[in-house]
C-alpha cells in the first residue's frame, strides 16, 4: 500500500503504540528478575523471557489482527509496507555502510549513556549479562542459546515489522522520523540510559529502511543484536569444562 493512501495515526496513537509494548515488557522483565536470579540464572535471562513472553506476542499479534481487520484472515498483507524486493547486491551495498554507522555511533555516545546511567538513572538496575564467572557453563549455555532465538532474531525481526514496516509509515508531520526514533528508544524501558544514543543511532537504520526495504531493517538489527551472543558464546567456548 502506497504510504499516501494509509491510514495516518494521531500523535496519541502513535505514542501509545510506541511506548506500550516497552512498558509491558518492562514490567514483564522487573517482575521476572529475582525469581529468574533464585533459580540460578543472570537477569539478562529475564530479558529473554520477556522478548519470548510479551514483545513477540503482542506485536506480531497486534500486527496479524491488523490484518485481519483489514481481510478477514491472519496476514499481514496491506499492514507492513517497504516490502518491495531489491537486487541481493544492495543488501551489500546498505548492510555494512548502516551497522558500520550504527557501531560508530554506539561507541562515540557511549560517555553519556555513563553519565546519564550514574546521575539521572542509578536506581534502576542494569543486566546482568552472566559473564562475570560467577555462573555454571550448563547455565550460560541455556542462557545463550535462548538469547540467540529471541534476543537475536526473533525479537529484532518482529521489531522491525511493527516498527518500521507497521508504525514509521502510518507517522505524520515533517519530524515524523525523529518523532519515531525517539520513542524507539524510549520503548526500551529496561535501559532508559541508552534514550539518546539509540535516538541518534536508529536514524540510519530507518533511513536505509525508508529509501530500499524493511528487509535491510531486519538484517541490520539482528547483526548488532548478535555482538552479544557472540560475546557469550566465546565467554562459553574459553570455560572449562
Amino acid at each position: 500500500m502506497p504510504n499516501h493512501e494509509m491510514e495516518k495515526h494521531s500523535i496519541t496513537q502513535s505514542v501509545v503504540l510506541h511506548l506500550l509494548p516497552g512498558f509491558l515488557i518492562g514490567c514483564f522483565y522487573f517482575i521476572a528478575r529475582q525469581p529468574v536470579q533464585s533459580l540460578g540464572y543472570p537477569s539478562i535471562f529475564s530479558l529473554v523471557l520477556a522478548v519470548a513472553f510479551i514483545l513477540v506476542p503482542v506485536e506480531l499479534g497486534y500486527l496479524f489482527y491488523q490484518g485481519w481487520q483489514k481481510t478477514g484472515r491472519l496476514t499481514l498483507d496491506g499492514v507492513i509496507s517497504y516490502c518491495n524486493p531489491i537486487p541481493w547486491q544492495q543488501y551489500i551495498v546498505w548492510v555494512l555502510p548502516i551497522f558500520i554507522a550504527i557501531g560508530a555511533i554506539f561507541t562515540l555516545l557511549k560517555p553519556i549513556e555513563g553519565v546519564l546511567q550514574e546521575t539521572l538513572f542509578f536506581w534502576v538496575p542494569t543486566l546482568n549479562n552472566g559473564l562475570d564467572g560467577n555462573y555454571p557453563k550448563t547455565t550460560l549455555i541455556i542462557t545463550y542459546t535462548m538469547f540467540f532465538i529471541f534476543v537475536t532474531f526473533l525479537g529484532p525481526l518482529v521489531e522491525e515489522l511493527y516498527f518500521r514496516g507497521y508504525l514509521l509509515p502510518r507517522m505524520k508531520g515533517k519530524f515524523a522520523i525523529l518523532f519515531h526514533s525517539l520513542l524507539f528508544a524510549a520503548y526500551h524501558v529496561f535501559t532508559p540510559w541508552m534514550i539518546i544514543t539509540r535516538t541518534v543511532a536508529l536514524l540510519p537504520l530507518i533511513y536505509g529502511v525508508q529509501r530500499k526495504n524493511i528487509y535491510i531493517g531486519i538484517i541490520v538489527h539482528i547483526l548488532a543484536n548478535s555482538l552479544d551472543a557472540i560475546t557469550g558464546f566465546m565467554f562459553i567456548a574459553g570455560m572449562s569444562s
